[in-house]
């Protein structure tokens, strides 16, 4: 995992590295340089002509470098400097002084607009809303019609908390080494655009002096983090696992759920559902076995649980008598690994005396506004968010995954991670019921709970991918399912 740094962390991380490896902060530059061109010709015809708009600052001195180098490769390139280049920064200053002649270099005024622009007007050390002429260029800018890509942080974003006035909208920011934390903000999307990390080559024991509890995880040695099973393994040793939920109108959930737990391996998958569902269950899904019922349109009864691995509850639950009482002997008396999703997170939060059953087994699932309502506050932004959620952990012991763009998995301890895995064609209905399916899968077959949380979460960002990319806009979530196989395939686990 990819430790996140803040802002004002970035430029010691650098003079930690150059001085370490013995190199100079201008051949630091080129090597991002020179990864931000790679991916750039890779994604960005020839012929569309590009226009580099270029602060005076580290940023500036990107956008110069890149600038070289992309006409180097045959591209048309404008440069348009914003500020006193006499006062620019050492870096910058350098770059402006090697910049080839054919190079076509203006004041932004009188920079021509191409079809390809990108900002390299400000990086992490902005600070305070635009103002000026740099807010006049970036809301020139943002009216024009081109593919527009950022250096390392759209400008005008504080790299470590909201935005304020104007920023640049980019269709793809290019970040280097870990995202900034700014750029993971759901609000913060319409500026980002689409994410690129690349690696400029920092080794991660650079990061170890800094105190940072939040990572960004991109699937890293993903293989190391699942079980292996031998070859004389029987279905009773990949996992009994019970999931609970469905309703009247509502059985496709529960059996999204169970689908996909059965799609992760689990060995033996029981349902509680209602009545209303049993038959549409063994229909559907002769795999699974289908527990006693213990109401007609909803679930109800008691939960027998001897001699079960790991226990998922909530997708079309409903929040009837019999549901309400479900969830409470599930918290009171069941102590192994359980997943609580969708309207089993919604009891709970009708209930806060119930928080204090809550253990380090325990794995919640809800989504922004299940969060809101299981902690009964509305959060600010998305950094107050990220915090609440910490805080939250930490006082009952479980473990919390925030669903959503970059899904947010807190632990008990503290530590924070994003997910680097996943696509916008899986905010569709039935997503979060397939991940249910898949946690409760790995926990039931005896993962430890991070490795499972870990595992579950990424799989099923990466089959949503594989889905995606395949179907579109057109994805479904029984789709999704269907790709965890291949997922796992993909990191070489069998």
């Amino acid at each position: 995992m990819q430790k996140i740094l803040s802002g004002n962390e970035v430029k010691s991380l650098d003079q930690q590295y150059v001085a370490g490896e013995g190199i100079c902060s201008y051949q630091l530059m080129e090597r991002a340089a020179r990864v931000f061109c790679a991916w750039f010709v890779q994604e960005v015809p020839m012929e569309k002509p590009v226009s580099i708009y270029c602060g005076t600052g580290n940023n500036g001195g990107d956008g110069l470098a890149i600038a070289r180098i992309l006409n180097q490769a045959g591209y048309r390139v404008h440069v348009g400097l914003i500020g006193d280049p006499d006062s620019g920064s050492s870096d910058f200053r350098q770059n402006l002084q090697v910049l080839p002649e054919r190079v076509s270099l203006d004041s932004w005024e009188k920079c021509p607009s191409g079809q390809v622009i990108v900002d390299a007007i400000f990086g992490v050390g902005i600070n305070r809303p635009l103002g000026g002429d740099y807010q006049s260029l970036v809301q020139e800018l943002n009216a024009r019609a081109a593919l527009k890509i950022s250096v390392d942080m759209p400008s005008g974003l504080p790299s470590d908390g909201p935005a304020e006035g104007d920023v640049f909208r980019a269709d793809y920011t290019v970040s280097f080494q870990f995202p900034k934390l700014s750029l993971l903000a759901p609000e913060h999307a319409v500026f980002t655009g689409k994410l690129v990390v690349k690696s400029i080559g920092i080794d991660r024991g650079y990061f170890e002096s800094f105190d940072s509890r939040r990572f960004f995880y991109s699937g890293e040695a993903l293989e190391t983090l699942h079980k292996t099973f031998p070859n004389s393994s029987h279905k009773g040793d990949f996992g009994r696992i019970i999931l609970a939920g469905g309703s009247y109108g509502k059985m496709g959930s529960i059996g999204l759920s169970t689908r996909a737990a059965l799609r992760t391996g689990s060995g033996l998958v029981f349902c509680k559902v209602p009545a209303c569902g049993v038959d549409i269950l063994q229909t559907s899904i002769p795999e699974a076995m289908v527990l006693p019922p213990g109401g007609e349109t909803e679930v109800g009864g008691s939960l027998e649980t001897e001699g079960i691995d790991a226990v998922g509850m909530g997708p079309g639950l409903g929040k009837g008598k019999g549901a309400v009482e479900l969830v409470h002997e599930l918290l009171r008396r069941y102590t192994g690994p359980a997943v609580l999703d969708a309207d089993a997170i919604n009891i709970l939060g009708d209930h806060p005396e119930w928080l204090s059953f809550l253990h380090a087994k325990v794995v919640l699932t809800p989504h922004l506004k299940e969060f809101e309502r299981l902690t009964g506050i509305e959060a600010k932004n998305h950094f107050h968010r990220m915090d609440l959620a910490r805080d939250f952990v930490v006082k009952y012991g479980c473990v919390l995954v925030l669903k959503g763009a970059y899904t947010l998995i807190s632990f008990p301890d503290g530590q924070q991670v994003f997910n680097n895995s996943g696509s916008v064609h899986m905010a569709t209905g039935g997503s979060g019921d397939v991940l249910t399916g898949i946690l409760t899968s790995f926990l039931g077959q005896g993962y430890s709970m991070k490795n499972a949380v870990l595992c579950g979460v990424f799989h099923h960002g990466h089959a949503g991918e594989l889905a995606g990319s395949q179907f579109g806009r057109g994805t479904l979530a029984s789709d999704i399912l269907e790709k965890i196989p291949e997922s796992f395939r993909h990191f070489g686990i069998v």
